[in-house]
């Protein structure tokens, strides 16, 4: 089990960052988006081979503007 955004969630074995991302709706390529694993901010390019753990705690933002 890991938590995303706060909330708890159980992956299939072998998740990655890029995973949890495409499961939120995160299109490829799509500009503004961010994420950190364990307060970890893990650059893009590297989602696909960030494997996710028990336990962890994974946070995906979109950058919003406007006011």
């Amino acid at each position: 089990m890991v938590v995303v955004n706060g909330v708890e969630r159980t992956l299939p074995g072998g998740a990655t960052l890029a995973d949890v991302a495409a499961g939120l709706g995160v299109a490829p390529g799509e500009p503004g988006v961010a994420a950190a694993v364990d307060g970890d901010v893990v650059p893009r390019a590297a989602w696909p081979g960030v494997a996710l753990t028990d336990g962890a705690r994974i946070e995906v933002v979109r950058a919003a503007a406007g006011g």
